[in-house]
């Protein structure tokens, strides 16, 4: 039996605005002593989320909290909310008058997409295979010159989170020789989910799948697994939404792309290492404590460690999806 941490997890779920983008982060702790959180809610970090969009707690979950805690909540720039975010079905219509809505609404089926959206997909997963295949740079630079849009889109992100840079990225061969393969196969990935204003459902995945991926990445990173295993897990929290994002079987989809097979395995039976820290993942998107502290010890993480790297992602995350300013991508 799993007992309670000293420090509570903390967990967040992303709320949708009326634009289907991501509108707000809605946060929760549990279970342990609340006093101790005073350190997380004091990171900078936190704040800087708070002033790039609503960071929302439900009131009766900070009810009991020290008097203390609700000064540092405000300090932090956190809402309380007197009455629960309304949940949106797959589905369903926009509720009226509300302000953002809780649900996995765009994790439904696509609608049948337009041609240009369709083609634009499938070149991309195009790309996605040949970067797998190790092609030649030419090679892939003439699938790019076929899809201006396609071309734009990696070029926006890639440029986004990679502040670092001296100067920026303007073309895809320039890309590919300052990022290197691995990380193109990175940008790729994220590619595929990037927002289309002919899919309500894009910005809200985009958001979702980065978020997953980062905090994959960070939890091998805690574990203190190697480079190349934050790298796979990285691949693996992008790929594992692969199936969402067309409204098809994902083993359907791993039959399409080459991945190692640490990632087949991951993806298709949780199994490996990949394969409990995507496990871990999925706790903490449902908000299961106590899965979730099962998995962190067995990654020898502690729930401080964990509330931090979360703070760390959803960051990462906004600056992706938002182009709020960051510290850049991760190596």
């Amino acid at each position: 039996m799993t007992l309670p941490p000293t420090s509570p997890l903390v967990f967040v779920h992303l709320l949708s605005g009326p634009d289907h983008r991501l509108g707000a982060l809605h946060w929760r702790c549990e279970p342990g002593r609340p006093q101790a959180l005073m350190p997380w809610l004091q990171a900078p970090a936190l704040a800087a989320l708070a002033a790039a969009l609503p960071c929302l707690w439900d009131a009766r979950d900070v009810a009991d909290w020290p008097a203390e805690l609700g000064l540092a909540l405000q300090a932090a720039g956190q809402q309380v909310l007197a009455t629960p975010v309304t949940v949106r079905q797959a589905g369903e219509p926009w509720p009226a008058g509300a302000t953002w809505v809780a649900g996995d609404w765009y994790t439904a089926p696509p609608s049948k997409p337009n041609v240009a959206q369709a083609a634009s997909r499938q070149r991309a997963m195009q790309l996605l295979q040949m970067v797998n295949a190790d092609a030649d740079t030419h090679e892939l630079e003439e699938v790019f010159r076929h899809d201006a849009a396609l071309s734009y889109q990696l070029l926006r992100l890639v440029n986004t989170v990679s502040a670092g840079h001296r100067r920026e990225i303007s073309s895809f061969g320039q890309a590919i020789l300052l990022l290197g393969r691995q990380q193109l196969k990175r940008w790729l990935n994220l590619l595929l989910f990037a927002a289309r204003d002919d899919d309500e459902r894009s910005a809200m995945l985009m958001a979702h799948v980065s978020l997953r991926a980062r905090g994959m990445e960070l939890l091998a990173q805690a574990a203190g697994q190697d480079r190349a295993t934050q790298d796979q897990a990285f691949m693996t929290g992008m790929l594992s939404m692969l199936g969402v994002l067309f409204g098809q079987p994902l083993v359907d989809m791993l039959r399409t792309i080459r991945v190692p097979e640490a990632l087949h395995t991951a993806l298709v039976d949780r199994g490996g290492e990949l394969g409990a820290l995507l496990g871990a993942w999925e706790a903490v998107e449902r908000g299961e404590p106590a899965p979730l502290l099962e998995h962190l010890a067995r990654l020898t993480i502690e729930p401080p460690a964990f509330n931090a790297l979360l703070l760390d992602a959803c960051g990462w995350m906004l600056q992706l999806t938002r182009g709020t300013p960051g510290d850049g991508a991760p190596a």
